[in-house]
């Protein structure tokens, strides 16, 4: 069996967004050589995540209002944790989207449903941040 892991860094320039980094991804299968296996990727910051679904800017759109919806930004005075930061909201948003995905690997190829992508979603960007993405098989 062979392992393989890489750190793919982002600096987002906004508070949130969402980002398809299902080719980052694609490029380290190849990298890794692995024709069967199982691929991790994960968010290595509290306060973002990493899901699958469909690239869909409408999607996205109703990702961001229902997210605000069940934990708004402001005012950040609603919560304990806002003393010395102000994003306890994106601790909340981060832990309704999830923290990692893995992905079967078939004739060196992601497995993918249909329409099925990878992406890091940000919630307290406005400086580096890291994926990891590791990959085990054969």
């Amino acid at each position: 069996m062979k392992s393989y892991h890489k750190e793919l860094w982002f600096e987002i320039k906004t508070r949130r967004e969402f980002i398809n980094i299902t080719p980052e991804v694609e490029a380290c299968l190849a990298e890794s050589g692995i024709q069967e296996g199982l691929c991790l990727v994960n968010a290595m910051h509290i306060t973002a995540s990493v899901f699958i679904n469909d690239d869909e800017a409408g999607l996205h759109h109703d990702y961001e209002v229902w997210l605000e919806k069940l934990a708004p930004h402001a005012p950040v005075s609603q919560y304990r944790h806002n003393g010395y930061e102000d994003n306890a909201d994106a601790h909340m948003k981060r832990q309704v989207m999830g923290r990692e995905v893995v992905v079967a690997i078939t004739e060196g190829k992601l497995h993918f449903g249909t329409w099925e992508q990878i992406f890091y979603g940000e919630f307290d960007g406005r400086r580096k941040k890291r994926v990891l993405v590791k990959i085990i098989g054969e």
